[in-house]
Protein backbone atom coordinates (compact mmCIF):
# COMPACT_ATOMS: atom_id res chain seq x y z
CA UNK A 1 0.00 0.00 0.00
CA UNK A 2 0.62 3.45 -0.57
CA UNK A 3 2.56 5.36 2.45
CA UNK A 4 -0.15 8.11 4.27
CA UNK A 5 0.49 11.26 5.51
CA UNK A 6 -0.17 10.90 9.67
CA UNK A 7 0.61 13.54 12.48
CA UNK A 8 3.61 15.88 11.46
CA UNK A 9 6.45 14.15 9.80
CA UNK A 10 5.33 10.76 10.23
CA UNK A 11 3.65 8.50 7.86
CA UNK A 12 1.42 4.77 8.01
CA UNK A 13 1.22 1.96 5.92
CA UNK A 14 -0.21 -1.92 6.08
CA UNK A 15 2.32 -4.21 5.91
CA UNK A 16 0.65 -7.92 6.45
CA UNK A 17 -2.18 -6.61 8.07
CA UNK A 18 -0.07 -4.29 10.72
CA UNK A 19 0.01 -1.16 11.29
CA UNK A 20 3.20 0.54 10.45
CA UNK A 21 4.87 3.69 10.27
CA UNK A 22 7.97 5.97 9.28
CA UNK A 23 9.75 9.14 9.45
CA UNK A 24 8.53 10.84 5.99
CA UNK A 25 10.70 9.79 2.96
CA UNK A 26 12.66 8.11 5.74
CA UNK A 27 12.95 3.80 5.83
CA UNK A 28 10.34 1.97 7.93
CA UNK A 29 9.94 1.88 12.20
CA UNK A 30 10.59 -1.05 13.95
CA UNK A 31 6.93 -0.11 15.78
CA UNK A 32 4.21 2.04 15.90
CA UNK A 33 5.06 4.99 17.83
CA UNK A 34 2.90 5.76 20.20
CA UNK A 35 2.06 9.23 19.13
CA UNK A 36 0.14 7.71 16.42
CA UNK A 37 -1.48 4.41 17.80
CA UNK A 38 -4.73 6.49 18.70
CA UNK A 39 -4.59 8.38 14.83
CA UNK A 40 -7.46 8.58 12.79
CA UNK A 41 -5.88 7.42 10.36
CA UNK A 42 -3.59 4.81 11.72
CA UNK A 43 -7.86 3.76 13.46
CA UNK A 44 -8.71 3.73 9.27
CA UNK A 45 -6.05 1.42 8.25
CA UNK A 46 -6.88 -1.41 11.07
CA UNK A 47 -10.42 -1.14 10.30
CA UNK A 48 -9.62 -1.77 6.69
CA UNK A 49 -7.47 -4.44 7.41
CA UNK A 50 -10.23 -6.14 9.09
CA UNK A 51 -12.38 -5.52 6.41
CA UNK A 52 -9.51 -7.40 4.34
CA UNK A 53 -9.18 -10.18 6.31
CA UNK A 54 -13.18 -10.50 6.09
CA UNK A 55 -12.92 -10.52 2.44
CA UNK A 56 -10.25 -13.19 2.26
CA UNK A 57 -12.64 -15.52 4.10
CA UNK A 58 -15.13 -14.99 2.19
CA UNK A 59 -13.55 -15.72 -0.93
CA UNK A 60 -12.25 -18.85 0.56
CA UNK A 61 -15.86 -19.69 1.65
CA UNK A 62 -17.68 -19.17 -1.81
CA UNK A 63 -15.22 -21.09 -3.91
CA UNK A 64 -15.58 -23.53 -0.98
CA UNK A 65 -18.99 -23.32 -1.89
CA UNK A 66 -19.06 -23.68 -5.18
CA UNK A 67 -16.32 -27.09 -4.92
CA UNK A 68 -18.59 -28.71 -2.13
CA UNK A 69 -21.82 -28.73 -4.23
CA UNK A 70 -20.31 -28.87 -7.93
CA UNK A 71 -21.99 -25.82 -8.94
CA UNK A 72 -21.09 -24.39 -12.69
CA UNK A 73 -19.42 -21.15 -12.74
CA UNK A 74 -18.93 -18.93 -15.43
CA UNK A 75 -16.18 -18.40 -16.76
CA UNK A 76 -16.75 -14.63 -17.40
CA UNK A 77 -16.77 -14.54 -13.64
CA UNK A 78 -13.92 -16.14 -12.20
CA UNK A 79 -11.98 -13.70 -15.19
CA UNK A 80 -13.81 -10.10 -13.54
CA UNK A 81 -12.67 -11.32 -10.17
CA UNK A 82 -9.03 -13.15 -10.83
CA UNK A 83 -7.28 -9.28 -10.16
CA UNK A 84 -8.44 -8.99 -6.88
CA UNK A 85 -5.68 -10.94 -5.01
CA UNK A 86 -8.01 -12.90 -2.75
CA UNK A 87 -10.35 -14.34 -5.36
CA UNK A 88 -7.31 -15.33 -6.81
CA UNK A 89 -5.21 -17.16 -3.98
CA UNK A 90 -8.53 -18.99 -3.49
CA UNK A 91 -9.44 -19.72 -7.06
CA UNK A 92 -5.93 -20.60 -8.25
CA UNK A 93 -4.71 -24.20 -8.74
CA UNK A 94 -8.15 -25.29 -8.39
CA UNK A 95 -9.29 -28.39 -10.22
CA UNK A 96 -11.65 -27.20 -12.84
CA UNK A 97 -13.16 -29.24 -15.76
CA UNK A 98 -15.23 -27.39 -18.79
CA UNK A 99 -17.20 -29.45 -21.30
CA UNK A 100 -15.55 -32.09 -21.10
CA UNK A 101 -16.07 -34.10 -17.67
CA UNK A 102 -13.13 -35.89 -18.36
CA UNK A 103 -10.59 -32.92 -19.02
CA UNK A 104 -9.31 -31.88 -15.61
CA UNK A 105 -6.85 -28.86 -15.37
CA UNK A 106 -5.57 -27.05 -12.44
CA UNK A 107 -6.62 -23.34 -12.57
CA UNK A 108 -3.60 -21.14 -13.09
CA UNK A 109 -4.52 -17.52 -14.73
CA UNK A 110 -7.53 -16.02 -16.20
CA UNK A 111 -7.29 -13.41 -19.34
CA UNK A 112 -8.93 -10.22 -20.08
CA UNK A 113 -11.24 -11.90 -22.31
CA UNK A 114 -13.37 -14.73 -20.13
CA UNK A 115 -10.53 -17.74 -21.10
CA UNK A 116 -9.13 -19.43 -18.18
CA UNK A 117 -5.35 -20.88 -18.66
CA UNK A 118 -5.09 -24.23 -17.36
CA UNK A 119 -1.84 -27.00 -16.52
CA UNK A 120 -3.92 -30.16 -17.94
CA UNK A 121 -2.72 -33.77 -16.78
CA UNK A 122 0.17 -33.85 -19.28
CA UNK A 123 1.73 -30.80 -18.19
CA UNK A 124 0.22 -28.65 -21.17
CA UNK A 125 -0.98 -25.31 -20.70
CA UNK A 126 -4.54 -25.04 -22.46
CA UNK A 127 -7.08 -22.20 -22.58
CA UNK A 128 -10.66 -23.34 -21.40
CA UNK A 129 -13.37 -20.49 -23.39
CA UNK A 130 -16.43 -22.92 -21.91
CA UNK A 131 -19.03 -20.75 -21.10
CA UNK A 132 -19.14 -22.68 -17.33
CA UNK A 133 -17.27 -24.90 -15.81
CA UNK A 134 -17.11 -27.02 -12.53
CA UNK A 135 -14.67 -26.97 -9.93
CA UNK A 136 -15.48 -30.28 -8.82
CA UNK A 137 -15.91 -32.04 -5.85
CA UNK A 138 -13.49 -34.79 -5.44
CA UNK A 139 -15.64 -37.44 -4.73
CA UNK A 140 -16.63 -36.86 -8.73
CA UNK A 141 -13.10 -36.87 -10.16
CA UNK A 142 -12.13 -39.72 -12.56
CA UNK A 143 -8.75 -41.36 -11.32
CA UNK A 144 -8.45 -38.94 -8.29
CA UNK A 145 -5.29 -40.80 -6.99
CA UNK A 146 -3.41 -40.00 -10.51
CA UNK A 147 -4.59 -36.50 -10.22
CA UNK A 148 -3.14 -36.16 -6.65
CA UNK A 149 -0.16 -37.67 -8.06
CA UNK A 150 0.10 -35.50 -10.76
CA UNK A 151 -0.77 -32.55 -8.41
CA UNK A 152 2.32 -33.41 -5.92
CA UNK A 153 4.56 -33.42 -8.75
CA UNK A 154 3.53 -29.86 -9.89
CA UNK A 155 4.06 -29.28 -6.13
CA UNK A 156 0.17 -27.67 -5.91
CA UNK A 157 -1.53 -26.17 -2.94
CA UNK A 158 -4.78 -25.20 -2.19
CA UNK A 159 -6.22 -22.57 -0.24
CA UNK A 160 -9.40 -24.23 -0.36
CA UNK A 161 -9.49 -27.89 0.26
CA UNK A 162 -10.44 -29.80 -2.81
CA UNK A 163 -8.10 -32.42 -4.47
CA UNK A 164 -6.70 -33.54 -0.79
CA UNK A 165 -9.53 -33.61 0.87
CA UNK A 166 -10.76 -36.88 2.69
CA UNK A 167 -13.47 -38.66 0.69
CA UNK A 168 -15.68 -41.62 1.35
CA UNK A 169 -17.56 -43.35 -1.72
CA UNK A 170 -20.88 -44.54 -1.37
CA UNK A 171 -21.49 -48.05 -1.25
CA UNK A 172 -23.80 -49.98 -2.89
CA UNK A 173 -27.13 -49.89 -0.68
CA UNK A 174 -30.45 -50.07 -3.24
CA UNK A 175 -32.50 -47.70 -5.58
CA UNK A 176 -33.02 -44.32 -3.93
CA UNK A 177 -36.05 -43.67 -2.21
CA UNK A 178 -37.10 -40.91 0.47
CA UNK A 179 -37.70 -42.73 3.83
CA UNK A 180 -40.20 -41.91 6.84
CA UNK A 181 -39.23 -44.33 9.04
CA UNK A 182 -35.73 -44.82 10.44
CA UNK A 183 -33.54 -47.92 10.34
CA UNK A 184 -29.92 -47.85 11.00
CA UNK A 185 -27.25 -48.91 9.47
CA UNK A 186 -23.09 -48.83 8.88
CA UNK A 187 -21.20 -47.99 5.58
CA UNK A 188 -18.98 -50.21 5.96
CA UNK A 189 -21.88 -53.38 6.71
CA UNK A 190 -24.64 -54.53 4.88
CA UNK A 191 -27.45 -51.65 4.89
CA UNK A 192 -30.68 -51.97 3.72
CA UNK A 193 -32.86 -50.24 1.30
CA UNK A 194 -34.65 -48.93 3.49
CA UNK A 195 -31.74 -48.20 5.94
CA UNK A 196 -31.31 -43.71 6.99
CA UNK A 197 -28.88 -43.48 9.36
CA UNK A 198 -25.23 -44.34 9.52
CA UNK A 199 -23.61 -45.31 13.13
CA UNK A 200 -20.06 -45.61 12.28
CA UNK A 201 -19.02 -42.75 14.05
CA UNK A 202 -21.73 -43.10 16.65
CA UNK A 203 -20.61 -43.08 20.43
CA UNK A 204 -17.78 -41.23 20.78
CA UNK A 205 -17.89 -39.26 24.00
CA UNK A 206 -17.01 -35.72 25.01
CA UNK A 207 -16.62 -34.30 28.62
CA UNK A 208 -19.53 -31.84 27.44
CA UNK A 209 -21.98 -31.55 24.96
CA UNK A 210 -20.57 -27.93 25.12
CA UNK A 211 -17.26 -29.24 24.07
CA UNK A 212 -18.77 -31.05 21.02
CA UNK A 213 -20.84 -28.33 19.95
CA UNK A 214 -17.83 -26.07 20.01
CA UNK A 215 -15.69 -28.76 18.38
CA UNK A 216 -18.55 -28.58 15.20
CA UNK A 217 -18.93 -24.99 15.08
CA UNK A 218 -14.71 -25.08 15.15
CA UNK A 219 -14.93 -27.14 12.20
CA UNK A 220 -17.22 -24.67 10.34
CA UNK A 221 -20.19 -26.90 10.80
CA UNK A 222 -23.86 -25.69 12.04
CA UNK A 223 -25.18 -26.55 15.05
CA UNK A 224 -28.75 -26.18 15.09
CA UNK A 225 -30.76 -27.33 18.19
CA UNK A 226 -29.17 -31.15 19.08
CA UNK A 227 -27.67 -31.74 15.84
CA UNK A 228 -24.17 -30.72 14.00
CA UNK A 229 -25.41 -30.29 9.94
CA UNK A 230 -23.38 -29.13 6.58
CA UNK A 231 -25.78 -28.80 4.01
CA UNK A 232 -24.82 -29.91 0.11
CA UNK A 233 -26.08 -29.62 -3.08
CA UNK A 234 -25.64 -32.57 -4.85
CA UNK A 235 -27.25 -33.93 -8.14
CA UNK A 236 -29.20 -30.64 -8.35
CA UNK A 237 -31.03 -30.80 -4.89
CA UNK A 238 -29.79 -30.13 -1.76
CA UNK A 239 -29.45 -32.24 0.99
CA UNK A 240 -28.70 -31.45 5.00
CA UNK A 241 -26.51 -34.36 6.87
CA UNK A 242 -26.99 -34.22 10.41
CA UNK A 243 -25.29 -35.81 13.32
CA UNK A 244 -26.55 -36.26 17.02
CA UNK A 245 -24.52 -34.23 19.79
CA UNK A 246 -26.65 -34.16 22.68
CA UNK A 247 -29.87 -31.88 23.80
CA UNK A 248 -28.85 -27.95 23.66
CA UNK A 249 -28.70 -27.49 27.46
CA UNK A 250 -27.34 -30.39 28.86
CA UNK A 251 -24.27 -30.06 30.73
CA UNK A 252 -22.87 -33.37 31.62
CA UNK A 253 -21.18 -35.96 29.52
CA UNK A 254 -22.15 -36.18 25.06
CA UNK A 255 -21.52 -38.51 22.44
CA UNK A 256 -22.07 -38.33 19.03
CA UNK A 257 -25.25 -40.03 17.64
CA UNK A 258 -26.00 -41.54 14.28
CA UNK A 259 -25.50 -39.86 10.82
CA UNK A 260 -28.56 -39.07 8.83
CA UNK A 261 -29.81 -36.90 5.67
CA UNK A 262 -32.89 -34.91 5.20
CA UNK A 263 -34.32 -33.38 2.26
CA UNK A 264 -34.59 -29.67 1.54
CA UNK A 265 -38.68 -30.46 3.68
CA UNK A 266 -36.76 -32.09 6.48
CA UNK A 267 -37.63 -35.56 5.39
CA UNK A 268 -35.39 -38.37 6.53
CA UNK A 269 -33.72 -39.82 3.15
CA UNK A 270 -32.69 -43.33 2.60
CA UNK A 271 -29.11 -43.84 2.52
CA UNK A 272 -30.17 -45.43 -1.05
CA UNK A 273 -31.18 -41.81 -2.23
CA UNK A 274 -28.04 -40.06 -0.82
CA UNK A 275 -25.96 -38.90 -3.41
CA UNK A 276 -22.16 -39.26 -3.92
CA UNK A 277 -21.34 -35.46 -2.59
CA UNK A 278 -23.81 -35.84 0.65
CA UNK A 279 -22.79 -39.24 1.37
CA UNK A 280 -18.94 -38.12 1.41
CA UNK A 281 -19.12 -34.55 3.12
CA UNK A 282 -21.51 -36.05 5.65
CA UNK A 283 -19.35 -39.05 6.71
CA UNK A 284 -16.34 -36.55 6.18
CA UNK A 285 -18.36 -34.06 9.14
CA UNK A 286 -19.44 -37.55 11.41
CA UNK A 287 -15.76 -38.52 11.63
CA UNK A 288 -14.28 -35.02 12.02
CA UNK A 289 -16.73 -34.89 15.13
CA UNK A 290 -15.76 -38.43 16.05
CA UNK A 291 -11.84 -37.70 15.85
CA UNK A 292 -12.06 -35.43 18.72
CA UNK A 293 -13.88 -37.59 20.90
CA UNK A 294 -12.03 -38.53 25.09
CA UNK A 295 -10.08 -41.48 24.51
CA UNK A 296 -10.31 -43.65 27.62
CA UNK A 297 -6.48 -45.09 28.40
CA UNK A 298 -5.94 -48.68 26.83
CA UNK A 299 -8.75 -47.97 24.90
CA UNK A 300 -9.76 -46.30 21.47
CA UNK A 301 -13.18 -45.50 22.21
Amino acid sequence: MAWLAAGEGYEISLDDGRVVARRTGGRQLKSLPKALRDHPEADRLRRLSEWLDRHVASCVAQVDAWMVSSLPVPTGLIARVWPDEAWQSALRDMAVVGDDPDEVGFLRDATADGELKVVDLDGETVRLSARTVTLPHPVLLPDLDDVRDFAAELGITQRVEQIHRATWAKPVIGRPETATATTTATATGTATASATEVRDYAGGKFASRFGLAARATGLGYRVSGGYATCKVRDGGRSTEASVWIGEPYWDGESETGALSWHDEDGRAVRLSGVGPVAWSEGMRMAAALYAGRTIEEGGDK
